[in-house]
């Protein structure tokens, strides 16, 4: 037992002591990042934001974002819309579904938001995928499906080439 208690205050203040607080919060911060890309994965279809998931992380919405961008290279809110247009690159190719059953389907609340994302992440418009991808991957198995057709992340889609005439 310690003698006295500047000798207690001095290992408590060590500074390895701070080093293990400082790895133990950042792999509890970690777990609590996988369970929220895990909702998001789990729930896309839900009307999710930063604040909800964020409570349910227990951390601020500005904590929350700032730390999944660290870990995952991009921000909870495009990560969601990235499941969400994945998820409708799949439906539209399915085709019996239109572009704003789609929209909606996915959980999206805006076509015009979800155009404008899709055409940003895929390349082109709901409505071009579409008539484009319908029956383009028949016959293809669906692990190999939704690895080809799988939408660009962190960057926009390539600009496409122009058709000359």
């Amino acid at each position: 037992m310690l003698a006295n208690t500047d000798e207690r205050i001095s290992l408590m203040c060590h500074p390895s002591w701070g080093r293990a607080l400082t790895a133990a919060q950042r792999l509890s911060d970690l777990a609590r990042l996988r369970r929220v890309r895990d909702r998001i994965d789990r729930e896309y279809a839900q009307p999710l934001n930063v604040e909800a998931l964020a409570r349910g992380a227990h951390m601020s919405a500005g904590h929350l974002s700032r730390q999944f961008r660290l870990a995952y290279g991009e921000a909870p809110y495009t990560y969601l819309m990235t499941r969400r247009i994945e998820r409708a690159t799949a439906l539209l190719r399915r085709g019996d579904l239109s572009v704003t059953e789609v929209c909606f389907a996915v959980g999206c609340s805006s076509p015009g938001t979800f155009s404008t994302r899709f055409t940003e992440l895929v390349g082109m418009p709901p409505s071009a995928y579409r008539r484009h991808a319908t029956g383009a991957a028949a016959g293809m198995p669906p692990c190999v499906s939704k690895q080809v057709t799988r939408p660009v992340r962190n960057q926009e889609a390539p600009a496409a080439e122009p058709q000359l005439a």
